[in-house]
């Protein structure tokens, strides 16, 4: 070990983010089990490596136990050979005598060349985790690196994402090269470091784009209130604003639809539609059915679900393709939602309906 080592472990500590501490710990840790496996020894050993120089120095760490009662000379001292030592040795004390071999520093030299490439790898590996972990459900743009096994491989800079299939938006492509904003899902530990799952169907991907288009969200004078999402198709998002001189719709939108539009365009086409949540429930379940007109809300707060009354050449439009609007206006708003027409609602004041059904669930 000497100067030079020193200083390349400060270039490491600078660029790698690990302390020279963390490096000379698993090398004192290391240097024992070497010691042990060149010298062949069962005794309790000490490794001190000087943070300064670089100096390697093994010690024999023994018990001091009275005269004629050494057992195990490997393991204790008597008292008048501590006392040799140092005059203020006890029974009972521990005592640490210097055991370095002539040829250690070369050993020492191996071993360190080893520890720190593993420990290089580890610190890598748990920098990277404690950086990802404190971002789950961030939003985050990656370039795509490879596709293997239908799963996504996002370059993220310092480390690898991956895109699932169960993630993915359904219908969209992916190719090499392309560069994507992408939800910071989970983040785990496993033995070869952290996995980071990425998702690009997750509602949270979508709030997370509305924050970063929409300053009023951002600042939290607009608030998201709930978003539901079939991904690659559509949307819906309820906001409000905690300020009445700001239109949370029109902030959402943007002037000519600009910042809705750079969100659909991100999505690749997806359809998103903006309504206002309300604290009246029946103007809420209203809202959330947009773009159908509603003439009635008929509100059950027992069993949260409501009969909602839309004109009959509505009614198509307030079900939505395959029930997809009504569909996702019950999850948005987390109530039952029963469609129908006028002339259908007039039909069940006579006794006789077909109704459409929507649960949030």
């Amino acid at each position: 070990m000497n100067v030079d080592f020193i200083n390349a472990l400060e270039e490491i500590e600078k660029e790698k983010g690990i302390t020279k501490d963390v490096i000379f710990d698993a090398l004192e840790s290391a240097l024992i089990s070497s010691y042990k496996k060149n010298f062949g020894s069962s005794q309790n050993v000490l490794v001190e490596m000087n943070r300064d120089t670089g100096a390697v120095r093994v010690f024999a760490i023994k018990d001091v136990v009275e005269e004629g009662q050494v057992e195990d000379e490997l393991l204790q001292i008597s008292l008048d050979d501590a006392k040799q030592k140092d005059s203020s040795y006890q029974i009972g004390d521990v005592v640490k005598v210097e055991i370095t071999p002539r040829d250690f520093g070369r050993i020492a030299a191996q071993t360190a060349k080893q520890v720190v490439i593993q420990r290089i790898k580890d610190a890598e590996r748990d920098v990277i985790f404690d950086e990802f972990i404190t971002r789950e459900n961030e939003i985050i743009t990656g370039q795509i690196q490879r596709i293997a096994k239908n799963n996504v491989y996002i370059d993220l800079g310092k480390t690898e994402g991956i895109l699932p299939p169960a993630e993915q938006i359904e219908g969209e492509e992916y190719n090499q090269g392309d560069r994507l904003k992408l939800l910071i899902l989970e983040v785990k530990k496993t033995t070869k470091g952290p996995q980071i799952v990425l998702s690009r169907a997750h509602t949270g991907l979508v709030k997370r784009l509305f924050e970063l288009e929409v300053p009023e969200i951002n600042e939290g004078i607009v608030e998201i209130f709930s978003v539901s999402r079939e991904a690659g198709s559509r949307t819906k998002l309820a906001v409000f604003s905690r300020n009445e001189e700001v239109d949370p719709l029109g902030a959402c939108v943007g002037f000519k639809g600009a910042r809705v539009k750079a969100i659909v365009d991100e999505l690749n086409g997806e359809k998103i539609d903006i309504v206002i949540w309300s604290k009246n429930v029946e103007e809420f379940i209203a809202n959330s059915l947009s773009p159908s007109k509603v003439v009635k809300v008929i509100a059950n707060e027992k069993e949260k679900s409501a009969l909602v009354v839309v004109p009959d050449y509505q009614l198509s439009l307030a079900i939505g393709k395959e029930g997809q609007n009504a569909r996702l206006a019950a999850k948005l708003t987390n109530w039952k939602i029963d469609i129908k027409s006028e002339s259908q609602y007039k039909a069940l004041q006579g006794g006789e309906v077909n109704e459409t059904k929507e649960d949030p669930s």
